[in-house]
Order: structure tokens, then C-alpha cells, then sequence
């Protein structure tokens, strides 16, 4: 059956990725014409001695780097802002930012405050728009799991309304170049590895079963499960494999070029809300969902839509992941259980959430907008009974 619904691929970041690619750090900084970057960081970042070697190359290129190292997990908007006041009381010219998806949203929150005015949460998607591209910014993870440094989006915390809300969703937000090395992946913490390994298969499979996938996003998608699938495993067990560490660095990349095109689905809707409810890393929060919402709309698709090319994508996925050629769908979920298991990944409880959270939660997970890409519709029922199965 043809599409006829319009849909796009765009991508405006120059995407660089090798073994040492840091050493270019500087060199591709100045190309984009900046002299004193902003450089945006975490403390795990500092005390790991990653933001040192990054000021190597930036300082051998001429550049004056600024330091503001104040990133936490899910950042807010008074960092966000107070980011954007020290760039401009510095008279910086650009951005780098070094570490997680943590500090990669945090220096493009700052970059559209730097240039817009006001405060980040004036900018929340759907308000303000982005009328200009942000400063040249930079972008080095030393995670491989959110895609941040590819993806037209920040993701913000407030604090008061307790949810994560998305700014952009234009070119204008995103990177102006993704410096990938997988070797600032090397020495992560083994859950700090687990988790963020599947946020970036939830990222690929997501995208891959999205009502907005396109055949570009499709490739990605394939691709990058493929390399998580082989590697994933590997880099859990053996953290020093370089091979695991490369095929897992250009899985992320690939996710969130995906992602940035074709949207994502009810984990990450699930995951807005609960980030910010309670105090929890993003990527194992998603990994515990992946199983229970895969059921979930693979029922609920069978229920309404058996005919539906979503539920045959999610055989797709299910051959894919498990190497059989005759793999049904319910095999992809019961091969994601298995990992999330062979990575000890938490079921959510371990977060401080239980029963009698389940209606706030299943509320804001609702209206986020990560659910509208979503391969069916769930009903509040649908949601509920899936967020028990993932405590």
C-alpha cells in the first residue's frame, strides 16, 4: 500500500567519529569559527579527568576555553539559565559540550537562552519558537546511548510542574558538529554502560515501529540494532573491547538521527514522566519499560489493527533480534527480557515507585508528545496495566 503522508529527513550536524577523535576537538572547533567556547560539563566528567584531556586540543588550537562544569542528571531550568548567563558575562562565542545527554541538552538549552533571551522554559515546544540557529556548538558524548549530539532536542527538567519538557524540534537547536570517540566510553560504569546501551536500542526499535518512520530512518534503525545486538552484550562483559565500544558508539549516533526524524513511542513517553517524578537514570528507566510497552502494543495492534505493516515490523524487529528467520513478534520481547536481565537492569520499583503512583505517572505520560509517534494509540487501561508489569 503507498504513503502518500508527508514526511522529511533533515540532519544539519556535521557528524565526525573515530577511535581519537578528540584529538580534532580543537581543529573542528575553530573551523566553526569559535575562539572561546563555553565548555559544558559534569563533575563526573572533571574528576574522570575527560574535561582535561579535552582542553588539550582546544588550547593547542587557540582557543579559550570557559569552563562551566555544573551539569546534573536531568538538568533543570535555573542550570540552564544560569549556563546561559555565564556564556554571555564571559563574552564566549560558542559552545563544547563534553559528557552524557545530561550535558549535551544542557549546553542546547543554553545556546537558544544565549541567543533568544528569557528563560528556557519560555522556549518548551509548542510556546516560543526557535526563530535562530544557536552559537557553534560542539558536541563530544562519553556515553553511547542518548544520541543527544545528533537529535533537533533538549530535554528539560522542571522542577515545580515535576515532568521533563522537549525544546526544538528544528534544525536551529541542534549540534553544529558530533565528535564521536569511542574511547571516552571505555571506562564507564558497567550500569552506566547497560543503561545507556538501551536507551539506544529502545531508540532504534522505537523509531523503527514509529508511524512517522521513513525508509531513511528504516536504515538507521536496521543498522544500529544490528550493531547493539552483536555488541551490547560484549561491551557489558568485556568493557575494554574496542570493537563493542565502536560498533555501540555508532549504534547511539544512529539512534538519534533516527529518533530526530521519525519520533519515538510510549517508553519514552513513560520516561518523561517519570524522570521527573523521582530520581532516576533515563536509560535503565527504559530499559525496564521496553519489555512490557513492546507487549503492550503488539496486543493492543493485534486487538485492533491485526492487519497493520506495524505489527509486521515488529517482526521485523523480532527476526532481527533473535537471528530466526521464523521469529514471531513475541519473540523480540522475550529476547529484550532476556538482555535486560543479562545486564541487570532494575525492574522500577527500585526507584521509589509503586502501585499507588501509577495514575500521576500514567496522567503526564499521556500528553507526552513522544507518545503521538507511538505505532497505536494505548488506552488509559492499556497504560496502567503496562506500567505495573514494569515495577
Amino acid at each position: 500500500m503507498l504513503d502518500s503522508v508527508l514526511k522529511s529527513y533533515q540532519s544539519p550536524t556535521r557528524m565526525v567519529h573515530a577511535i581519537g577523535a578528540l584529538s580534532a576537538l580543537g581543529d573542528e572547533a575553530a573551523a566553526i569559527n569559535i575562539k572561546r567556547p563555553l565548555v559544558v560539563t559534569d563533575q563526573g566528567i572533571v574528576k574522570a579527568g575527560l574535561l582535561d584531556e579535552a582542553l588539550k586540543p582546544l588550547r593547542a588550537a587557540g582557543l579559550d576555553p570557559v569552563i562551566y562544569d555544573q551539569v546534573r542528571a536531568n538538568p533543570g531550568i535555573q542550570l540552564v539559565d544560569t549556563g546561559a548567563a555565564y556564556y554571555k558575562k564571559e563574552r564566549c562565542d560558542g559552545l563544547v559540550a563534553i559528557g552524557g545527554g545530561s550535558s549535551i541538552d544542557s549546553a542546547k538549552g543554553i545556546g537558544v537562552v544565549a541567543v533568544h533571551g528569557g528563560s528556557i522554559v519560555a522556549y518548551e515546544w509548542g510556546k516560543d519558537p526557535i526563530h535562530s540557529r544557536i552559537p557553534p556548538l560542539v558536541a563530544v558524548p562519553t556515553t553511547a546511548g542518548t544520541g543527544s549530539e545528533v537529535t533537533l532536542w533538549a530535554v528539560i527538567t522542571d522542577p515545580d510542574r515535576k515532568i521533563k519538557f522537549n525544546v526544538g524540534g528544528t534544525p536551529n537547536i541542534a549540534s553544529w558538529v558530533a565528535l564521536i570517540d569511542p574511547q571516552l566510553s571505555m571506562n564507564l560504569p558497567a550500569g552506566v554502560t547497560a543503561g545507556t546501551g538501551m536507551d539506544a536500542l529502545t531508540q532504534l526499535i522505537e523509531p523503527y515501529v514509529s508511524i512517522r518512520a521513513t525508509p531513511i530512518t528504516d536504515a538507521l534503525c536496521l543498522d544500529g540494532m544490528t550493531r547493539a545486538v552483536r555488541s551490547l552484550r560484549r561491551v557489558y562483559s568485556v568493557p575494554d573491547d574496542m570493537e563493542a565500544r565502536t560498533d555501540m558508539s555508532l549504534a547511539s549516533l544512529l539512534s538519534g538521527m533516527a529518533l530526530a526524524n521519525a519520533g519515538l513511542g510510549a517508553v519514552h513517553g513513560f520516561a518523561a514522566a517519570i524522570s521527573g517524578m523521582f530520581s532516576a537514570p533515563h536509560g535503565a528507566i527504559c530499559a525496564a519499560l521496553l519489555p512490557p510497552v513492546t507487549r503492550t502494543n503488539i496486543e493492543a495492534l493485534r486487538k485492533r489493527q491485526p492487519k497493520s505493516e506495524s505489527l509486521d515490523r515488529y517482526r521485523q524487529v523480532a527476526r532481527l533480534l533473535t537471528g530466526q528467520d521464523g521469529a514471531k513478534a513475541d519473540d523480540g520481547v522475550n529476547w529484550v527480557r532476556d538482555l535486560c536481565r543479562d545486564l541487570n537492569i532494575p525492574r522500577l520499583a527500585a526507584y521509589g515507585i509503586d502501585r499507588t503512583d501509577v495514575g500521576r505517572i500514567c496522567e503526564k505520560a499521556s500528553a507526552a508528545s513522544s507518545m503521538k509517534a507511538n505505532p497505536i494509540a494505548l488506552t488509559s487501561e492499556e497504560l496502567q496495566s503496562t506500567l505495573i508489569e514494569a515495577l
